[in-house]
């Protein structure tokens, strides 16, 4: 069989038939027999591919599903797939199954998760039922382990080990016989095969071809979407672009994970002829809300332990270069005593450990070209990023000019010897928070997330705080280091996102989907870059193929409405009610100004949540009874005229509150401090008071909560300002 002038070489037993015969060779969910037979020959072919020198020969296979990318979205992908009687692959360039679920991201992020539904659902279900098994517990007893994700009465979990993530992705691959191509990465030297704005077959790096109905991109990075020639953008939209005011350089609004105390940025402190330390701006800052190339840090997501017979010591890399820790070592020395990190307790004493606070593992500023990078230039970032990531724990360990308090409390801790075993016991994925994103017919933005927008052709929710890490370091007026870009708003129900956002726009590609790298704003993406949501687009993506499959229509004309009867048959929520159900108590009805959480400027990391009733608005936030003192949110009232005002605050009661909130009230007459009980109802119904006091017209008043020295979970829900 000829290929356009490139030798093809079909396998033996086929190559008398057209290429619609290939439709047979691989695993087909109808005939148990030909999928075993296929199972074997496909393995057979890959291993005959990896020999094959580039440009001598191609072997061709052909599916009516072709996803590319093996991360827990792929997973759900095909699956679904599959269970929709398609023929399905699953490629991935690497050698493991779930990208950043298996990668060490096992306290799943999700706002609300009665908003996750479908195979996204049964993942988490199935990590339940895993750990409902004693044999599970190796490390502890089932009965010691205790999650704040956790809920009762809900058959899912959200919290768990690495490699029990990537064994129930390969369980449930195999359970829907799935072929998946290890170690297989597109050509991108090579023009992908087209016809007009038709995909039609991939190459592979090995030689294989991949020819297929319906291709859908499920990496982190979009290198298919590229390669196919559809729109993408990379970094932050400029806020006139979409008419929002969280995207673009965010200098007013970075208060989280930032530095607290005066530390000098340049090389030898105080001398600016020196020059700036590694990873600092040197080039003045743009304007508020301009946009830029700048991509949120990356880092990995570390699986630690601090039991001693599975405990790997912190190494020192053999490029250790003690310059790029000198911001940490300055930052200790300033007074910032705060332990940078922050890990989340998983089943058997292991953590899943994320940034924290000014200088952590974030590798911040170091990853602006991993989009569009060649795999070369990737590697060597990957390799940059985890010596960073090494050195910084090893110093935080070791190091003389780390506190002796400091370097005691990370000696107890190491890698899970029994995790990753393969890499040395570190994360095999990086945790690309963001790279490139789909520009489509429809881009989501920070609108839809606050509710403003509602999309009408959804295909499943997303929950999460809008949140962005930080983008860059700074040299501020002070002649200080400032991190920038950091953002965490929250405060919204979960809301939809469109079909539109995953799929090209019609000229430039008719049979591709994009579920992972979709079409979003920087800060609309902050939120719905979540594991969860993207195994429930995946899905979606998924049943949308099929049903272009089914109709015999492109991508972007199938009958969206057809497409959510499949999607609600499924067990996927694609509207909110339950907030619905039972509303927070309206602004309006409490009189006076009142201010909800979503205007408090906030200190430290906070986390939005529905819980427990009798809340002004949408939501509320906690301080998830964690890092004591380093978390604070203030409410600045715009009042129209001086005078005499009550103030009162708003908080959802129950046992687990702290009795001893201390609340500082700054008017017009001085400063007040007073102390609020949130274990007991507010005197008022829904208002505790405050306290009357003369306040200026204007900005000039203030109201700050903070969890110092509490004693359980700090509630941050509204301030009422009533005139006397």
């Amino acid at each position: 069989m000829r290929d356009r002038g490139n030798d093809v070489t079909v396998w033996p037993a086929l190559d008398a038939h057209s290429l619609q015969c290939h439709r047979h060779v691989v695993p087909h969910p109808r005939n148990r027999v030909t999928r075993l037979f296929a199972t074997c020959l496909l393995a057979l072919i890959t291993a005959t591919c990896s020999q094959i020198p580039f440009g001598e020969k191609t072997v061709m296979l052909y599916y009516d599903v072709v996803v590319y990318g093996g991360t827990a979205a792929g997973v759900t992908t095909a699956v679904q797939a599959s269970k929709e009687g398609r023929t399905v692959v699953l490629i991935e360039p690497g050698q493991h199954i779930g990208g950043l679920t298996s990668g060490g991201l096992g306290a799943t992020d999700i706002g609300n998760k009665a908003a996750i539904g479908g195979l996204s659902r049964t993942f988490y279900e199935r990590i339940y039922e895993h750990y409902a098994s004693e044999d599970a517990w190796t490390w502890q007893k089932r009965s010691e382990y205790r999650s704040r994700r956790a809920k009762a009465g809900d058959r899912a979990m959200w919290t768990f080990e690495p490699h029990v993530a990537e064994q129930v992705l390969r369980a449930m691959l195999a359970e829907h016989e799935v072929p998946v191509l290890f170690g297989m990465r597109l050509d991108r030297r090579r023009e992908v095969s087209k016809s007009g704005a038709k995909l039609v077959s991939i190459h592979m790096e090995s030689g294989l071809k991949i020819s297929g109905s319906v291709f859908i991109d499920t990496t982190y990075e979009g290198d298919l979407m590229a390669a196919a020639g559809v729109s993408y953008t990379v970094g932050r939209e400029a806020n006139a672009r979409y008419d929002e005011t969280l995207n673009g350089v965010q200098v007013q609004n970075a208060v989280h994970h930032q530095f607290v105390v005066p530390v000098d940025p340049y090389v030898v402190a105080g001398d600016v002829t020196s020059g700036l330390l590694p990873g600092i701006r040197t080039t003045p800052m743009l304007a508020d809300g301009s946009g830029d190339r700048g991509v949120q840090a990356y880092c990995f997501r570390m699986c630690t332990t601090d039991v001693a017979a599975n405990r790997v010591p912190w190494t020192k890399p053999a490029d250790y270069d003690e310059q790029l820790y000198e911001l940490l070592f300055r930052n200790f020395e300033a007074g910032d005593l705060r332990i940078p990190w922050n890990p989340i307790w998983m089943p058997n004493k292991k953590t899943d450990t994320n940034n924290n606070f000014a200088v952590s593992t974030d590798f911040i500023g170091n990853n602006y070209d991993w989009a569009d990078a060649d795999y070369a230039t990737r590697e060597r970032m990957f390799a940059e990023h985890l010596s960073y990531q090494q050195g910084l724990l090893w110093s935080l360990a070791n190091h003389a000019r780390v506190p002796e308090k400091v370097r005691s409390y990370y000696q107890r801790f190491g890698m899970a010897k029994d995790e990753f075993v393969d890499h040395d016991h570190w994360p095999h994925q990086l945790y690309v928070r963001e790279a490139r994103r789909m520009v489509s017919d429809h881009v989501m933005t920070q609108h839809e997330c606050q509710g403003k927008r509602i999309v009408p052709d959804a295909i499943g929710l997303a929950a999460y705080t809008m949140d962005s890490h930080n983008i860059q370091r700074y040299v501020d007026e002070h002649g200080h280091v400032r991190n920038e870009g950091d953002v965490q708003v929250g405060g919204f129900p979960p809301y939809a996102i469109s079909y539109r956002s995953i799929r090209p726009r019609r000229e430039e590609c008719t049979n591709l989907l994009v579920p992972v790298c979709l079409s979003a704003s920087h800060i609309a993406y902050g939120s719905i870059r979540m594991e969860p949501v993207f195994m429930v687009l995946g899905q979606s993506a998924a049943s949308a193929a099929c049903l272009a499959l089914d109709t015999s229509r492109i991508v972007q004309d199938i009958e969206v409405s057809k497409l959510q009867v499949r999607l609600l048959r499924d067990g996927q929520v694609l509207t909110w009610t339950k907030g619905a159900g039972k509303p927070g108590i309206a602004r309006a009805s409490l009189g006076g100004l009142v201010l909800d959480n979503d205007a408090a400027k906030l200190h430290g990391s906070w986390v939005t949540s529905h819980s427990t009733q009798s809340y002004v608005g949408t939501s509320y936030l906690h301080d998830g009874n964690v890092q004591k003192g380093d978390k604070a949110a203030t409410f600045t009232p715009d009042l129209e005229k001086a005078g005499n005002y009550q103030i009162a605050l708003s908080y959802p009661a129950h046992a687990n509150r702290a009795s001893n909130v201390k609340v500082v009230i700054e008017h017009a007459r001085g400063r007040n401090i007073v102390t609020v009980n949130q274990r007991r109802p507010p005197k008022n119904g829904a208002l505790q008071p405050l306290g009357t006091y003369w306040c200026d017209a204007g900005k000039g008043t203030t109201v700050t909560i903070s969890n110092a020295g509490t004693n359980g979970y700090v509630i941050v829900d509204a301030v009422q300002f009533m005139p006397k």
